[in-house]
């Protein structure tokens, strides 16, 4: 049976599903079952639970299993041998790993394909048994695998973000006049794949890792089928090749084919084969195979059906001799192919999200604020992505204002080139509140202070709890007052509106329908005089609201620092090796001390710098040595190592931290002063000393006097040596 995918609008997937269902009767249409398995982690774990160990062992026991695609307890069990020690040192482990050994497989729970639909031509109950979740939802009790093989037609109905990004974009442009039809913009537009050979892809669908990004700046695409060939080699298995078909694309390694035949088939991807359909015509073009033999023997060597291999081997070998092929050569070309097909991508598909990447690329080039508008929109529930995109915009040059309760909708908006934040962003407000909001500005004009709002909104949606979260995260910023102020008067403003809406609808005040609100509701209370919140203070409280800082951030005073000591951003501590050693920066959010089972206190912390959000883990060791810095709000550095054995995201083991405003003094090898020799006068150099002895250290300093046209001078100092603070820099 064909395997069809179709990607959808994240947010109108369920009207697909309901149209099909109008078009083909609801008693042929329906979403299919799958089962959650016991893989090798989580039957341990569950065995563990009913055994009665406690969570902590069975937890460790978990762990050792290697995290691989796919891995078997058995296998497991070989590749670790702390696993196997475990399993023999008594008898109550023994049985542990025994019973999870004959478990592991088996069906745990069944839910909902996420993806799958399908469409029979009679009765579903003509084909299949049927199966009714506790939610009422129906689906197929026969699973994927079981349907196809009774020929039944499968399709899978995805809903992509990527395509609400689309559709979100070209509607803000249309309110400003802006028309974009986005099936029909330039394919070869310059600008557009300058930005991928900037590697300045974040956003941008399936090209915005971090790894990605490193070989789109070797690569430097020129060509839709340049990125077609990225997006399906950037995959584990043919990530190898990936450096070979950059070098060949730029002409540094030549290309060479096994036989001539092959030129007309690898042509495209300069000699490298790529995509699974290669490998179909290299069958049916030299092999002699009908495309439907073809499409077998891919699967055949997709799943190394040993048997089976050697049968085609041989057909293959046969029908390129007939072709002209030596014997040598054929077999050379088979085994190409065979070691490809086990890891090559379908084309067809590496194409269709292609397209929708360079799609994506083109509207951040062109239209770059309403693209990362509706991108954060599209991310509004998930606070990491939010830094990441906020943090993109800030290197883009483009403006995040702030919530705004007289400017925000409940969505990003743009506003004269600058995005606008969308009050859904903050915590504690849904979207009836919004509505309400909205509905009371579009009816009586802009808020002008909190009373003003309390009288106008439904107070069962805008509560108490929904002005204090728009206050702390600076929505209320615009109406008169500062922050403090405006939470001390929080109560009262909440009464007087309650009391002015009671009064109004019990008809009380029907005579006054040609005034104004505020003369209807009374004189309005004053505002408590209150001292304002300190900048840390304001700061701590809008991340608390919102995830993260908008009105500034406690790590601007070290972007120098962090620009210059710090190796990778946060943001891309998920996408590098394990055991990758790495030197970051970023203030502390959380810490929590623990102690391990032999009384030793670790750590784990949470670091934040421009671009995101990551944990560290300090052992022992280092948590006595640097614990003093190991507090919230401190702004430090670590050095340290990636670790992926954890099967959240990666962590951070942290050798060595030092505060921030102290990097410059430990990580500066050297300082250099430069001068030119015209203006190397007398007073100058004894200005210099005087700057230097008051900064006595262990650094280093060089002397370069630049003597235009006749060389420079380089001069090690002997006798001075500083400390190279952002003071001293500055002087």
């Amino acid at each position: 049976m064909p395997d069809i995918d179709i990607d959808f609008c994240y947010e109108r997937r369920g009207e697909v599903i309901d149209y099909v269902r109008e078009k083909y009767g609801h008693d042929s249409v329906s979403q299919i079952i799958t089962f959650g398995t016991m893989a090798a982690r989580a039957v341990i774990r569950d065995v563990g639970r009913v055994l009665g160990f406690p969570y902590a062992e069975v937890d460790r026991v978990a762990k050792l299993v290697p995290q691989s695609i796919g891995m078997k307890l058995e296998r497991a069990l070989e590749m670790e041998p702390r696993l196997k020690e475990i399993a023999e040192s008594d008898e109550k482990h023994k049985k542990l790993i025994e019973i999870s050994l004959v478990l592991e497989g088996l069906a745990r729970h069944a839910s909902t394909h996420a993806a799958g639909v399908v469409i029979t031509p009679e009765a579903l109950t003509e084909y299949t048994p049927l199966y009714k979740s506790k939610d009422g939802e129906i689906t197929t009790q026969y699973d994927m695998k079981s349907l196809e093989s009774i020929g039944v037609l499968k399709m899978d109905f995805l809903g992509l973000r990527t395509l609400t990004v689309i559709a979100d974009t070209v509607k803000l442009l249309a309110k400003r006049g802006v028309i974009v039809d986005i099936d029909n913009i330039p394919l070869d537009d310059q600008a557009t794949f300058d930005l991928f050979g900037r590697g300045e892809t974040v956003a941008v669908f399936q090209f915005e890792s971090s790894g990605m990004r490193e070989y789109l700046r070797k690569l430097k695409p020129k060509s839709i089928e340049d990125l077609v060939a990225m997006n399906a080699l950037y995959r584990p298995g043919p990530m190898e090749m990936i450096e070979d078909f950059i070098l060949r694309r730029h002409g540094k390694t030549p290309i060479e084919y096994l036989h001539p035949a092959l030129e007309p088939i690898l042509r495209e991807t300069y000699g490298v084969s790529v995509y699974q359909e290669q490998v179909m015509r290299i069958a049916s073009e030299l092999g002699g195979f009908s495309l439907g033999k073809a499409d077998l023997l891919r699967r055949a060597m997709g799943k190394k059906k040993a048997e089976l291999m050697l049968q085609q081997r041989q057909e293959f070998v046969e029908g390129a001799k007939k072709r002209g092929i030596d014997e040598q050569t054929a077999v050379a070309i088979f085994e190409l192919m065979e070691r490809f097909a086990q890891y090559g991508f379908n084309k067809s598909h590496a194409t269709a999200y292609s397209i929708v990447a360079y799609q994506t690329a083109y509207l951040k080039v062109h239209f770059p604020a309403e693209f990362m508008a509706a991108t954060l929109t599209s991310e509004v529930d998930d606070t990491k992505r939010i830094v990441t995109l906020i943090d993109e915009c800030r290197r883009m040059g483009l403006e995040v204002l702030p919530p705004d309760i007289n400017e925000s909708y409940a969505d990003f908006t743009v506003v004269d080139g600058k995005i606008r934040f969308g009050l859904a962003a903050v915590k504690n407000v849904g979207r009836a509140a919004i509505e309400s909001i909205v509905a009371a500005r579009k009816k009586k004009g802009p808020f002008k202070t909190i009373f003003d709002i309390t009288e106008r909104v439904d107070l069962r949606l805008v509560n108490k709890k929904v002005l204090e979260s728009l206050i702390q995260a600076g929505a209320l910023d615009s109406l008169e007052g500062h922050r403090a102020q405006l939470m001390a008067a929080v109560d009262t403003a909440v009464t007087y509106g309650q009391r002015t809406q009671a009064r109004r609808l019990s008809g009380q005040i029907s005579l006054f329908d040609n005034f104004d609100d505020e003369e209807v509701g009374g004189v309005q209370p004053s505002l408590p005089k209150v001292p304002e919140w300190n900048k840390s203070e304001l700061l701590t409280r809008e991340r608390e609201l919102l995830g993260f800082y908008v009105s500034g951030h406690p790590l601007e005073k070290y972007e120098e620092e962090l620009r210059t000591y710090v190796t990778r951003e946060l943001a891309e501590i998920d996408s590098l090796p394990d055991q990758a050693s790495v030197r970051v920066g970023g203030i502390i959010t959380r810490v929590q001390i623990r102690t391990n089972g032999q009384q030793k206190q670790y750590a784990f912390a949470t670091l934040e710098d421009f671009s995101g959000t990551a944990e560290l883990l300090i052992f022992s060791e280092p948590l006595n040595k640097f614990r003093d810095l190991l507090y919230e709000e401190s702004s430090i550095l670590v050095v340290g190592k990636v670790s992926h054995r954890e099967e959240q995201d990666a962590k951070i083991i942290a050798e060595e931290i030092v505060a921030l405003k102290d990097a410059r003094a430990k990580f500066t090898k050297r300082m250099r002063l430069a001068f030119d020799v015209q203006v190397a006068d007398e007073e100058l150099v004894t200005n210099v000393k005087e700057v230097l002895t008051g900064s006595s250290g262990e650094c280093p300093v060089v002397l370069e006097l630049k003597n235009t046209g006749n060389g420079n001078f380089v001069l090690r100092s002997i006798r001075y040596r500083v400390t190279p603070t952002l003071h001293l820099v500055n002087t």
